[in-house]
């Protein structure tokens, strides 16, 4: 099926949009039609984004102000706000997910990060520090944040313009240019954030976009390139592994927000009913695809059967169909070759020894939606702690269900696992989600609630989930290289 409406995407270097040495086609997860051409970029439209990002950091927009800045940002977020439905529909095309969940989620949380970061420089100040010495002497010590030059921004698939401008807003906010390569599966929001950013006033060079694939393509040439300063990137565990060894070389930073195999634990004593709606969003928002999702969740078992019941009702009740229809709660996966991923681990599952509670295989949704990702909603019992399904990320709508019997086992269980991205924990006793909280070998840990946020607080993981800490003045200080100046007083 072809789409009366497919764009054909370039790439944006140096204020402009260019061709590539090849171009690709981008399909809807939703029905295979056909969203988008997208020019992929070669070496010379990498090496010309790299050179134009340089060149802004060399001239004035080095130089500018953070009030200058952080106008830009504020500019940027008034005119995705105001081509709003734009933006929705961008990313509706690319991921297939509802209306709903783009507008409320992911454009509206695009505004917002720009606006946040705009009042996070605003109102950061200068390390300082009076120095007395033994011998008399005072100095005083101040810490200068220089940008840190040309980022490589590397974004995935699964919330595509809210982890871009995640990225973006901080990284221009601190005086960098950055050049962007978005995932193949969804290039049309960071291209159409190239139009919005130029027409908010931002010099030549300091937003650029190269579109492609990873190895030997845009994402490859990008993360490797001699004249970046630095890789910011979001997605898979082996990915971030493979970009490290392309930047050791020439010992850039990184930052690295990667893979989940995250956690739920229900105690006894929880609310069930909030606890169910709560591991219901966990489970299963955008398909599985988020990066905190839930993947295990462990069970007291006195509430067990009770918990597994209203997780299997919950998912029963999800509704799959196209993102414009309103009684629609779920979309597709975001490809074809990805849901071939999750059915092999939907396959190994049962080979392990899991009970199918619900779901298991590809629903039949009727021809029109033949062509698309679809897959249902699972949940597994009788998994032990050491199947494949238990211990890899799978991403998709799928969890794993265990029962514990005491607090040391269910926090044992719950960090038995080489990611350790996100938690959550579910008890009426605060004294114990504070303590079962702060035990979780995680970045972010959860209590009686999943995916609330302060954009000040940092994010990230430890082990396979990743390197360093985004959010508020956390993405502030990758972004920058601080001088001390020392003046003898």
């Amino acid at each position: 099926m072809v789409n009366a409406t497919a764009q054909r995407l370039q790439n944006f270097v140096g204020g402009a949009y260019v061709e590539g040495v090849a171009s690709f086609e981008k399909h809807s997860p939703v029905d295979g039609s056909l969203v988008a051409l997208v020019e992929e970029a070669g070496a010379e439209q990498v090496g010309a984004a790299v050179a134009a990002a340089r060149r802004a950091v060399d001239g004035a927009w080095g130089r500018s102000t953070v009030a200058e800045r952080a106008a830009l940002l504020r500019r940027i977020a008034d005119r995705i706000e105001a081509r709003f439905e734009e933006f929705v529909a961008a990313e509706v095309a690319d991921t297939g997910k509802p209306l709903r969940q783009a507008r409320e989620l992911d454009v509206a949380r695009a505004v917002v990060n720009f606006r946040s970061f705009a009042d996070t420089v605003s109102a950061t100040g200068l390390d300082s520090f009076l120095t007395e010495l033994a011998d008399g002497r005072r100095a005083l010590n101040y810490a200068v944040p220089r940008p840190l030059g040309v980022v490589a921004i590397v974004v995935p698939w699964n919330l595509p313009l809210l982890l871009l401008t995640w990225k973006v807003a901080p990284a221009l906010a601190c005086g960098n240019a950055v050049v962007v390569k978005p995932s193949e599966e969804t290039p049309s929001t960071a291209t159409l954030l190239a139009e919005v950013i130029a027409e908010a006033g931002a010099p030549d060079g300091v937003y650029n976009v190269v579109h492609g694939f990873g190895p030997g393509s845009a994402g490859e040439l990008l993360t490797t390139h001699p004249d970046i300063d630095g890789v910011t990137f979001t997605g898979e565990s082996a990915t971030g592994a493979a970009i490290m060894r392309g930047v050791a070389p020439f010992v850039r930073p990184v930052s690295f927000e990667l893979g989940g195999k995250n956690a739920a634990v229900v105690f006894a004593d929880a609310d069930l009913d909030k606890a169910v709606a709560g591991l219901g969003r966990s489970i299963f928002t955008n398909t599985g695809q988020v990066c905190l999702c839930t993947e295990r969740v462990y069970i007291e078992r006195p509430v067990y059967d009770e918990v597994v019941a209203g997780l299997v009702e919950h998912a029963r009740g999800l509704r799959l169909g196209r993102p414009e229809d309103e009684a629609t709660t779920t979309g597709p996966l975001i490809s074809v070759e990805h849901r071939a991923k999750v059915e092999r681990y939907l396959a190994t599952a049962v080979d392990e020894g899991a009970e199918v509670l619900v779901g298991g295989g590809v629903p039949d949704l009727g021809a029109d939606l033949a062509g698309g990702a679809w897959i249902e909603p699972t949940l597994w019992a009788g998994l032990h702690q050491q199947a494949r399904a238990v211990r890899e990320e799978v991403f998709g709508p799928v969890a794993a269900l265990m029962p514990f019997d005491t607090e040391e086992e269910a926090v044992g269980l719950a960090n038995d696992t080489r990611y350790g991205l996100a938690a959550a924990v579910w008890t009426r006793d605060l004294e114990r989600g504070h303590r079962v909280a702060q035990q979780m070998r995680v970045g972010m840990s959860w209590v009686n609630t999943w995916y609330l946020r302060d954009l000040r607080s940092p994010f990230g993981g430890v082990g396979l989930s990743g390197i360093g800490r985004e959010g508020g003045t956390h993405s502030l200080h990758f972004y920058t290289e601080p001088t001390n100046v020392c003046v003898q007083l």
